[in-house]
């Protein structure tokens, strides 16, 4: 990642993030989105690929070298959105060696994206049975809970994990959103607590979004200030467009909210859940508007003798 620090740099960098503005009595207001170029495949990311995919081919591999080479060709498949082929790697990579619990975790997060939440629930308790400190599948299968309808459940497991480390913003704004699930007012409360509290990280520039502590136009200010490149720009739009897209979604506010999870996919950052989940949230949407579509149908058509 190479960090820019010349002004000329910083004018170039607004420029390519959209955030054209007009200036009124009333203050001022985007006009169109902040944008970042969507993140391509690099060079390095293609030739490690092809080099792996040619070291492949040597018979004289041990299962150990050749679990390792599958684990690492896969994670770049994933880097670049090929989660099929990267699926399939991280497969074989197991069948080789199974005490791999990233793999586990990985994997966990595929079944959560497929709705297959019994295999996504294996695959979590199997990182951690693997390794018991990997934050990263407890909050994952707090997630998976959720997305799976086990809202009691997630809440027990998400907030377990925010009790870890409480500093963290993320674990505060994923403990937030399963526990309005259960009991909104109280989430929205104890977030608000969890906020007052709250240090430099970058994060808490999205808990103040979703409280409504900061308006839309000084959050994406702070990302800007945030950024000096656009891989950096791409990485913090994703989040922020992800939990801005999600507070719409809890006021139904459905047409904002599917345009921001299509904005937060449109930056092709795949390695970041909020990219991977904005699918899922969207799913949902369609799902629900569906469900009251037909309800109102079925309201609508008089009753047969």
């Amino acid at each position: 990642m190479k960090w820019f620090r010349t002004a000329t740099a910083s004018v170039a960098l607004m420029i390519l993030a959209g955030c054209a503005s007009q200036s009124s009595t009333q203050g001022t207001q985007w006009v169109y989105p902040p944008m970042a170029i969507p993140l391509q495949a690099s060079v390095q990311q293609e030739v490690q690929i092809a080099r792996l995919t040619q070291l492949l081919q040597r018979p004289d591999l041990s299962d150990e070298v050749r679990a390792k080479m599958l684990f690492e060709r896969g994670n770049y498949y994933d880097s670049v959105g090929l989660r099929d082929l990267a699926r399939l790697d991280f497969t074989q990579s197991l069948s080789l060696n199974p005490a791999q619990p990233d793999i586990f975790n990985l994997l966990g997060v595929y079944y959560t994206e497929a709705g297959e939440f019994d295999a996504a629930y294996e695959s979590f308790d199997s990182t951690l049975e693997l390794d018991p400190d990997n934050f990263y599948a407890a909050r994952n299968r707090a997630i998976a809970l959720y997305y799976g309808e086990r809202p009691e459940l997630a809440l027990d497991e998400i907030n377990n994990h925010y009790l870890q480390d409480p500093s963290d913003p993320f674990r505060a704004l994923w403990l937030y959103i399963i526990q309005s699930e259960l009991h909104p007012a109280q989430a929205r409360q104890d977030l608000m607590t969890r906020y007052q509290q709250h240090d430099e990280q970058w994060g808490w520039v999205l808990v103040a979004l979703m409280l409504n502590q900061v308006s839309e136009e000084q959050a994406f200010k702070a990302v800007l200030a945030a950024t000096r490149d656009n891989s950096a720009l791409a990485q913090h739009l994703t989040e922020a467009y992800f939990y801005l897209g999600k507070r719409y979604q809890m006021q139904g506010d459905y047409a904002h909210a599917i345009s921001l999870y299509k904005l937060a996919i449109s930056f092709n950052v795949y390695e970041y859940v909020e990219h991977r989940y904005s699918f899922i949230e969207l799913g949902r949407i369609y799902q629900h508007l569906r469900d009251v579509q037909i309800a109102k149908a079925k309201a609508e058509t008089p009753l047969l003798d």
